[in-house]
């Protein structure tokens, strides 16, 4: 673990003791009373900071929630031409390059309660993309460094999404949610966009790279999944689990004819706190398991791919009711694994209507 996630573990130590919900009343048949709505209510949005795990919204209620995020990813990539005589002693070339990637993205969702249990969410995005690489001429000799950066901005890909509430959380359980989302590929994806090919020195090809980054996948997916929280005094427990399902698509001879991207395993859990009846705090782990992608004709005879992907990511965050139908609020989420985000900052300010 970096030591930007273990200052945040001993910060989340020292605010844990210090907040608390106040435990709700029933009444003799066990009927939530209005002061358990209210605690319900709480629960729900404390849930939903870090991700929406929030209990479905109330029957007729229509929300409105812009959303504003920044990640920044940060990698270096090595690349070895050569033989070793030794163990500690190799003969060749060694290429070092370093990427640096900023993506920002601008949300609107709109969520409607049809009834108790049962709501329907849109989410439209729009992404921007920078990214620069620092890097040595492939395999030459060369103590010059060059610098090339790319961008891409536009539309991604538009989810649609509903959600269930499958019991009433009493008598001591917690609220489940079912949920279903479907992501269409409404973005620019890699094979939408120009591609050029890398050469060498000696005019080899050594490569194919992107002219301007994709927003968007370019294929359709799919995610079932289920969620609980549960309001356990002074804390709010909560956690999900969800697997995306992504059609296989067609994308030419040169992409490898039908192109089948990895499912992903999805999961998450965290706590949460209300410091008063205004502001809460919640702190959480979210984890992907991504399989790898495979192609109708091999493209890449010499290539040696990872049968998964691991990303993790710490997440805490912090929310403030502005008004009775408004709430502000912010996330930070911290990279664990190699291939996750460095860091992720999200601005939300749903209103409900």
């Amino acid at each position: 673990m970096n030591i930007q996630a273990r200052l945040l573990l001993t910060l989340c130590i020292f605010l844990i003791p210090a907040a608390g919900l106040a435990k709700p009343e029933y009444d003799e048949k066990g009927i939530a009373s209005a002061q358990a709505e209210e605690y319900k209510e709480q629960a729900s949005d404390i849930a939903s900071i870090t991700s929406d795990r929030g209990i479905v919204t109330h029957p007729g209620r229509f929300t409105i929630e812009p959303s504003f995020s920044h990640a920044h990813s940060n990698a270096t990539q090595v690349a070895v031409e050569g033989y070793t005589v030794i163990p500690a002693l190799l003969i060749g070339l060694i290429n070092i390059s370093e990427i640096q990637r900023d993506i920002f993205v601008g949300a609107m969702s709109l969520k409607y309660g049809f009834t108790s249990k049962f709501e329907a969410a849109l989410r439209v995005p729009y992404l921007s993309i920078q990214e620069d690489l620092r890097e040595r001429q492939a395999f030459e000799g060369t103590p010059v460094d060059t610098l090339r950066e790319s961008s891409g901005e536009g539309l991604g890909d538009v989810e649609l999404s509903v959600r269930y509430q499958l019991n009433d959380g009493l008598k001591g359980w917690p609220y489940v949610i079912g949920s279903f989302r479907v992501k269409a590929p409404t973005g620019d994806s890699p094979y939408d966009v120009d591609q050029q090919v890398i050469n060498d020195s000696q005019g080899n090809p050594i490569g194919i790279e992107l002219e301007e980054r994709p927003t968007g996948s370019g294929f359709w997916s799919f995610e079932p999944g289920v969620s609980f929280i549960y309001p356990s005094d002074p804390a709010v427990l909560y956690g999900n689990l969800s697997y995306v399902y992504t059609l296989k698509d067609e994308k030419g001879y040169e992409n490898g004819n039908t192109v089948d991207p990895g499912d992903v395993i999805r999961f998450g859990f965290g706590m949460g706190f209300a410091f008063n009846q205004r502001t809460s705090f919640s702190l959480g782990y979210d984890h992907s398991v991504i399989r790898k992608t495979t192609y109708e004709r091999d493209i890449d005879l010499f290539g040696a791919n990872f049968d998964s992907i691991q990303i993790g990511s710490l997440a805490f965050g912090l929310s403030h009711r502005l008004t009775s139908s408004t709430t502000l609020s912010l996330t930070v989420n911290v990279g664990v694994t190699e291939n996750a985000p460095s860091t992720e900052i999200t601005l939300k300010l749903p209103i409900s209507l």
